[in-house]
């Protein structure tokens, strides 16, 4: 019998360059609280967020994903044609069908095999996941991973549970082959048991059905609080076992930008060592879902504080509900 040809595996992959697009619209605090009965000093303790980004009608989950990708090829000098796959993380595209990411690849210039992932907060480290083993197998040379959310569109700005904490953007990184590993094991899972916590608030159904009616988000934000400082810590010391590496060993730590307080209650329960840098983009760009671990990794890399190869956690968790976690090697 014939034997299947497979590609050859490769040592590892690793992230060589990283890139991001912000709306050009800085919202802060007191522009939310005149919709919502509350404050900026409430909103500051409760989150953290002091400002967000909003995108214009002509800053989409497309465009902005284009953007960081565009960004993040230059930095890691990555030629289109040399681009096998393109994965899309994104909760906030509203076009169940065609997908985002054939647009975003056809923008860059290329025919790339293009996918969306909807794994919500978690779904960059799920496509960065994906990317990596796509690399090692040796199915694509390279693999653009996106984060872009425009949660703008699917939040309700009179909520007063939910409107400060999310804002728009979008994040991006090259994955490429390395000598060595730069990407290490994925910790993931679901509890979709908790699948209403953060939710749609109705089904897109109802609204074809009630005139007027536009599905909106809503969290139980206690609720969330406690299954993630619970969950957080527990994936965290996971991934960086599956890596063969301590918790001193970490330069960075880099969770989803969900909320300040969890944050702060997931680096005390890991022990983080005082050198190790805790990404906080949010305080300045809110919650931006899937993109926010590349938003927050540019946000580090830009202040000068990591080297090159330094290692850092990355922690995604969120609706569904889904998380994952792993070490990474940064660009």
């Amino acid at each position: 019998m014939t034997r299947l040809r497979v590609p050859r595996h490769r040592t590892g992959s690793r992230i060589l360059g990283v890139g991001v697009y912000r709306p050009t619209r800085v919202v802060g605090n007191d522009e939310i609280c005149a919709r919502i009965d509350s404050s900026d000093e409430w909103i500051r303790r409760r989150s953290g967020i002091v400002t967000r980004h909003f995108a214009g009608p002509d800053e989409t989950v497309i465009t902005m994903a284009t953007e960081a990708a565009r960004k993040a090829m230059a930095q890691a000098g990555t030629d289109p044609g040399d681009v096998g796959m393109v994965l899309l993380a994104s909760m906030s595209f509203l076009e169940q069908a065609p997908a985002a990411a054939p647009r975003v690849a056809r923008s860059l210039g290329m025919s790339a095999g293009a996918l969306d992932i909807n794994a919500a907060c978690a779904g960059f480290c799920y496509a960065l996941e994906l990317a990596g083993t796509l690399v090692r197998t040796g199915e694509a040379r390279n693999v653009l991973v996106i984060g872009s959310e425009k949660m703008s569109d699917i939040i309700d700005p009179e909520d007063r549970g939910s409107a400060f904490l999310f804002g728009d953007g979008a994040g991006a990184v090259v994955v490429g082959a390395a000598d060595e590993p730069g990407i290490g094991p994925v910790v993931w899972g679901s509890d979709g048991e908790g699948h209403r916590l953060i939710a749609h608030d109705r089904s897109w159904l109802d609204a074809r059905h009630v005139p007027g009616t536009w599905p909106t988000l809503r969290m139980q934000g206690p609720e969330v609080f406690r299954w993630a400082t619970r969950v957080v810590p527990e994936i965290a010391r996971r991934a960086l076992e599956a890596a063969g590496l301590d918790v001193t060993d970490l330069a960075a730590f880099i969770p989803h930008q969900a909320n300040v307080r969890i944050i702060d209650s997931v680096a005390k329960a890991l022990g983080l060592a005082p050198h190790t840098a805790v990404a906080k983009d949010l305080v300045r760009a809110g919650n931006t879902s899937a993109a926010s671990i590349p938003l927050a990794m540019d946000d580090l890399l830009a202040q000068g504080r990591l080297a090159s190869g330094a290692p850092a956690l990355l922690v995604g968790f969120g609706a569904g509900l889904t998380y994952a976690a792993q070490v990474v090697t940064l660009p």
